[in-house]
């Protein structure tokens, strides 16, 4: 599960916990994150000049994935999510599950993540 994520608890709702398990300076950085339930990361971009984006391997628990502009993708064991550079989104538990899924940075060239705003309940309890 791994230690709580306070490095990056400024752009969650709720308590998330971070266990990298790569080296980003060795090879493409994969971590897992852990989600209490209703826990979620606020909108965020991954940016690439090339290449870039993100893909997420969920590993345990049920979960959320959704888009800006597109309905919210139910997720859970052994889903797989492609997320292009330059795509708006947000991922997490739902509110009655812990979830888990490895984060994996897709290599690219000037990669950079902009953290955006929050998820508000009123959008979350909708799901």
């Amino acid at each position: 599960m791994g230690e709580p994520n306070t490095g990056f608890a400024q752009y969650f709702t709720g308590k998330s916990f971070l266990n990298p398990l790569t080296d980003p300076k060795k090879t493409v950085f994969i971590a897992n994150v852990t989600f209490e339930p209703s826990c979620r990361n606020n909108w965020h971009i991954h940016h690439a000049k090339s290449g870039g984006g993100q893909l997420l391997i969920c590993v345990d628990g049920s979960g959320w994935y959704q888009e800006e502009g597109k309905p919210a993708q139910s997720l859970s064991v052994g889903d797989v999510v492609t997320i292009p550079a330059g795509v708006k989104h947000w991922h997490g538990a739902k509110y009655d599950s812990w979830f888990s899924h490895l984060a994996v940075e897709c290599p690219g060239e000037e990669t950079s993540n902009e953290w955006l705003e929050p998820v508000s309940d009123e959008e979350y309890s909708k799901l």
